[in-house]
């Protein structure tokens, strides 16, 4: 169903959904013959949602090429995705690694899904890690880890607010102290909020950010030419793709479309110092294909990360 001002979801439906979607690429990415990366809670974390068709992908029983449709012009080619988010994750894994190592102890997972980087990655001692997303996204995935024995490699704080809510005053009655630096990441996230509601979040973090603070957000720029009946078009045509082996999710009712701020030269009016590599460029600089089907142009995918001067 369309997205309204004051829907909520959990990991099987809507938005939350597509956590799950994200979650089973990397289970996929992680089986890779030579991976670049390595997320072994990814599968079992789908496994617990349920969602038959995620669950037969993450664990290998639906081999990518049944979903590599040239009916849906490349877009739903889950190949790619998977090596795409394969890159996408080894980015923001780098760039808290290269947080942590100028030492900085705050760590922020906006709209944190099945992020398991709380679990997975070498902290140092006394990082503290918030992760914000819905409440039953958050509360599902802690319940999930904690029974499968996982524990935290980081002091955990969920932070169980609706972004579309004053989640600025809920992150620092969890502990958040906006005198300290910070390291921020938003992935996978700005293409579901309103253009307007992108440039919000990224004020209110600017708010939130003491000098030497970090930021890292992925970044979708619909190009002018193409318009937005026309992305819609292949996004329908990806979602009755997966509708035949037994999926149904109407990705198109989940984003919003149109133009909105770059991210770079937004953040540098707030005060950031802005670097920007392109997916593809991502995707050559770890081994993967890059993209060069009509597909790629729908949207010029870039990563963005700053520091606060």
């Amino acid at each position: 169903m369309p997205r309204t001002e004051n829907d909520t979801w959990d990991l099987a439906s809507s938005v939350g959904a597509t956590a799950t979607m994200v979650a089973a690429a990397r289970a996929v990415a992680s089986r890779a013959t030579s991976p670049v990366i390595d997320d072994p809670f990814a599968e079992p974390l789908v496994r617990a949602v349920g969602i038959d068709f995620f669950t037969r992908l993450a664990s290998g029983d639906l081999a990518l090429t049944e979903l590599d449709s040239v009916a849906t012009g490349g877009v739903g080619n889950m190949s790619r995705f998977a090596d795409g988010m394969a890159a996408r994750t080894r980015y923001f894994d780098a760039f808290f690694e290269a947080a942590n190592a100028a030492g900085i102890r705050q760590a922020v997972i906006l709209a944190s899904g099945l992020d398991a980087r709380a679990y997975r990655l070498d902290w140092p001692a006394g990082t503290v890690v918030f992760e914000i997303d819905q409440p039953q996204v958050l509360g599902f995935k802690a319940e999930t880890l904690a029974e499968m024995g996982a524990t935290a490699t980081a002091e955990r704080h969920p932070v169980a607010v609706d972004l579309r809510d004053d989640w600025a005053t809920a992150l620092t009655t969890s502990g958040f102290d906006p005198h300290r630096p910070a390291a921020w990441i938003a992935e996978g996230l700005l293409g579901y909020l309103p253009p307007e509601a992108q440039d919000r979040l990224l004020d209110t973090i600017t708010e939130l950010s003491a000098p030497g603070s970090r930021i890292a957000v992925e970044g979708v720029v619909a190009p002018r030419e193409v318009d937005d009946e026309e992305i819609r078009a292949q996004m329908q045509a990806v979602t009755d793709h997966w509708r035949t082996h037994g999926y149904d999710l109407d990705f198109a009712e989940l984003v919003y479309t149109g133009e909105r701020t770059e991210v770079a030269p937004y953040l540098r009016t707030l005060g950031w110092t802005p670097t920007v590599v392109t997916g593809n460029q991502l995707l050559v600089d770890h081994g993967l294909v890059a993209r060069d089907d009509s597909a790629a142009n729908f949207a010029d995918v870039h990563y963005v990360s700053a520091e606060k001067l």
